[in-house]
């Protein structure tokens, strides 16, 4: 959309990203980035055991999603003009559900405000990252963009 059709678009959805799936196999990637190596992350004999029944994905990385995969497969804003967009950071985020390993997630977008500055945009995104057969989110966030013009 052009930078001077967000002001409407405040109160609505702006992106739905495809379905991303989180296998063992991120879920370990993200252990070995993170050194959080949590058996209910990377041990499924012994998460079996657990509370959840089975491994599940950290919340950071539900979080980073956010920062990659969503915004690849549609799941962020898209400002027509914009020269880069720079993460500005969050104002809130809780994890709802926990995210069991070989789970689908997708991110539904609602733009919050949007905020003229001198060379970009401001925006405020309220992110929830829904899990795919479930009733509840698997996290909500609100992000905070600059879109430089």
């Amino acid at each position: 959309m052009k930078p001077g059709e967000l002001a409407s678009h405040v109160g609505k959805e702006v992106a739905l990203s495809e379905w991303i799936l989180v296998d063992q196999a991120r879920i370990d990637a993200f252990a070995d980035a993170t050194g959080d190596h949590q058996f209910i992350h990377v041990d499924p004999e012994k998460a079996a055991a657990g509370p959840f029944g089975i491994t599940i994905a950290h919340g950071f990385l539900t979080l980073s999603l956010l920062a990659g995969e969503f915004m690849n497969h549609g799941g962020s804003v898209q400002i027509e003009g914009a020269q880069m967009t720079v993460n500005y950071g969050l104002n809130r985020v809780r994890f709802v559900s926990p995210v069991k390993v070989n789970s689908r997630l997708r991110n539904r977008a609602m733009l919050q405000s949007a905020e003229q500055g001198a060379g970009y945009m401001q925006i405020t995104v309220l992110n929830t990252i829904e899990i795919e057969g479930e009733q509840r989110p698997a996290a909500t966030a609100e992000s905070v963009f600059r879109v430089y013009l």
